[in-house]
């Protein structure tokens, strides 16, 4: 199992999450977060325009799904077929076990 994190600076996660439905990947986790790349995020023009304020973080939005490693050319595509701008992070998962039923390995998923 793999452990695959798409880190996206706009938000295209409806496109990517109807893809991943396609290729029967049930759970998805997504987080809107704030952080920093080389991009700076927009001015903001404040005091009826005569100031502008810089922030340092923008948001992001983070998706992350656990498939099996027969999936993770499919995932990848429909990821760079969706969106254009990102970060994919790909990871090994050692171990899932499903709380309720205690079933663990590809079933959990």
């Amino acid at each position: 199992m793999i452990r695959v994190e798409i880190v996206l600076p706009k938000n295209d996660v409806m496109a990517i999450s109807e893809g991943l439905k396609q290729i029967h990947v049930g759970g998805v986790l997504v987080n809107k977060v704030r952080g920093r790349d080389k991009y700076p995020p927009p001015e903001i023009h404040a005091s009826l325009g005569r100031q502008i304020f810089m922030p340092q973080f923008g948001y992001k939005y983070v998706v992350e799904v656990i498939v099996p490693e027969s999936k993770e050319k499919d995932v990848i595509k429909i990821v760079r077929d969706n969106s254009k701008l990102g970060k994919i992070f790909i990871s090994q998962v050692s171990r899932a076990v499903d709380i309720g039923t205690g079933n663990e390995g590809d079933e959990v998923i």
